[in-house]
């Protein structure tokens, strides 16, 4: 179980200047993007714009802040982002975003395809997960959280938990009205 503290996390800017991303994990440990087999990480997305695109790459994306985010495709599809509802698209499909109402920030999921598989769930009841999961976010509250192993930790706001294998059964317990926590599961193919 290793916790990780998003303000110790390097921004990283992105190309054409919209945004920048902080990476919360990737797997393996330090890959590039032509290596990795998932990668977690978080983006303040500052203006309206393309999505870079990632051949034989499935992502999901999740809304974390902002008034909503209009992904639109090449082949004129609209989805809404709202906030906390995840939602999966291919990464070689030619995606816009348009900003709904100023600047958001996205939590980030992404998986290679045919090697890995994975999902994101958000929670704001207590849990107990039986194959418990690859890396926790807590979007606000507190969490303990608490693996069969024995291992312990309380998640603040916009603290993670990851661990390199999944730890079997993982207990996950709101300290406090409104809390809302977001688990990533990756399974190999």
């Amino acid at each position: 179980m290793k916790l990780i503290e998003f303000e110790d996390l390097p921004a990283t800017p992105w190309k054409n200047g919209g945004g920048v991303t902080r990476e919360l994990h990737c797997q393996p440990a330090g890959a590039s993007f032509d290596d990795f087999l998932w990668r977690v990480s978080i983006a303040d997305v500052s203006q309206s714009g393309a999505f870079s695109s990632f051949a034989g790459v499935d992502r999901v994306i999740t809304l974390l802040e902002g008034e909503g985010m209009d992904l639109v495709s090449d082949s004129g599809n609209h989805v809404l982002l709202s906030r906390l509802q995840p939602h999966r698209f291919r990464g070689e499909d030619q995606i816009t975003a348009e900003l709904a109402g100023g600047a958001c920030q996205d939590f980030n999921l992404m998986l290679r395809r045919g090697a890995v598989a994975g999902e994101v769930r958000v929670w704001s009841v207590d849990q107990d997960l039986e194959q418990g999961c690859n890396l926790l976010f807590c979007v606000q509250g507190r969490w303990d959280v608490l693996a069969q192993d024995g291992e312990h930790a309380t998640l603040e706001p916009r603290q993670s938990l990851v661990w390199e294998e999944r730890p079997g059964q993982v207990s996950l317990r709101s300290l406090s009205a409104g809390s809302i926590l977001i688990g990533v599961n990756i399974n190999l193919q």
